[in-house]
């Protein structure tokens, strides 16, 4: 069974555990309550939806997701954006460090 932006269970739950925090700011995530910004939200690392693997599927935060969009990460954490919190490349979690070692 897959959720609503086809990611399997097995997948899902996979990542849940792995990304406790935004894979980006490091933030920790809250409820829509709490805060729409610092809720967690689903993310292709790659801008593919077809491409759903461990190496591509993550969670970060509604802020940084809406801020990367369509960008490629490299791009993106050379934003105002990621310079003015302080995110880059030695900041970001493993599985961005491994995309961006990957040439994306």
């Amino acid at each position: 069974m897959a959720n609503k932006w086809n990611i399997p269970k097995w997948l899902e739950d996979e990542v849940r555990e792995r990304d406790k925090v935004c894979v980006y700011c490091g933030k920790p995530f809250t409820t829509n309550e709490v805060s729409k910004k610092l809720a967690p939200s689903w993310e292709h690392i790659i801008n593919d939806a077809k491409i759903i693997t461990r190496e591509n599927i993550a969670l970060c935060c509604r802020g940084c997701n809406a801020s990367k969009g369509q960008k490629s990460v490299s791009v993106w954490l050379q934003s105002k954006y990621c310079k003015d919190r302080g995110i880059g490349q030695d900041t970001v979690a493993a599985v961005i460090k491994g995309a961006i070692a990957n040439g994306r």
